[in-house]
């Protein structure tokens, strides 16, 4: 039998067609399947949870420092009271650290060994080993830092002042000025007053040697038997009234320009500054005037 090739032109075969598998079914899980599959997640979660913390078992745990803010113009004791609940110690700790023989703070001679105005004013780290010597070395060694420049130590030398002077008439412009601003001019006060042989007289020495702060001065107080009552001494009193800030020093080496002696804050944000005493008499009426207002 010959073999002939299809015709091209013949109609073509049906092919057969092929059936496809059909999919398998899906398992369906049992109430019992799908809580082992659930207990098998939850499981899985706390071991990526766990393997982690045991890795972290053994690495120290940094601790995170508190802060102490030490105002400007804090008196040393406001200070140290500070420092005993920043530490969590009995009231009264930190000053006899201070005061100890054997706490040795790296002050300078002229102070004779009293912190007051070398408490420099700033925040400061706190931690769990933190102690009050410690802590108050910080502060000294900070003022000595930034009352041992160039610019302070040059500053007070063109007024006639030693850096310790600097110190304590920048702790009186800091308790005097209402602002920043009249830090200046009340510095040009004190050197005004300092050259002409004249008595201070500052109220906020008085409230240093009475242990208050208040803008009310009496008679009776300026009659006080104290080294600190700059209106019967002359000169800047014996030591700091407080712990002056940076503003406050630059003001007493760079004081504002004026013939100013005497000054009184009328009213707050309102400070005014004159030579002539019969217009400073005015202007004291005026301040009593407000003040009795304020009582009524």
């Amino acid at each position: 039998m010959t073999y002939r090739p299809p015709s091209p032109y013949a109609p073509p075969r049906r092919s057969r067609r092929l059936s496809l598998p059909r999919p398998p079914r899906r398992p369906r899980l049992t109430r019992r399947g799908r809580t082992a599959l659930l207990l098998g997640a939850v499981l899985a979660a706390a071991v990526a949870i766990a393997v982690p913390l045991l890795l972290l078992r053994d690495e120290p745990v940094v601790e995170q420092p508190r802060t102490l803010l030490v105002p400007e113009g804090r008196r040393a004791g406001q200070v140290y009271t500070a420092v005993d609940r920043a530490l969590g110690l009995a009231e009264g700790t930190t000053r006899r650290t201070a005061t100890a023989p054997g706490t040795g703070l790296p002050l300078p001679a002229e102070a004779g060994g009293n912190p007051e105005g070398y408490l420099f004013p700033a925040t400061y780290p706190v931690l769990r080993a933190t102690t009050p010597e410690g802590l108050l070395r910080f502060m000294v060694d900070t003022a000595g830092r930034r009352f041992g420049t160039a610019r302070v130590v040059e500053g007070a030398k063109a007024h006639g002042l030693s850096v310790h002077q600097t110190v304590i008439a920048a702790s009186i412009v800091q308790a005097e000025a209402d602002n920043p601003e009249d830090m200046a001019k009340v510095a040009r006060v004190v050197h005004n007053r300092l050259e002409r042989g004249m008595a201070l007289q500052m109220d906020s020495t008085l409230n240093y040697a009475l242990g208050r702060s208040t803008v009310d001065t009496t008679y009776e107080d300026t009659r006080l038997r104290s080294p600190y009552n700059t209106y019967e001494r002359k000169g800047l009193p014996p030591t700091p009234i407080g712990n002056p800030g940076d503003e406050a020093v630059d003001a007493v080496i760079r004081p504002a320009d004026g013939d100013w002696l005497y000054f009184v804050t009328v009213a707050p944000g309102d400070t005014r500054f004159t030579a002539d005493y019969a217009a400073h008499q005015v202007n004291v009426a005026e301040f009593n005037a407000n003040r009795s207002a304020e009582k009524r």
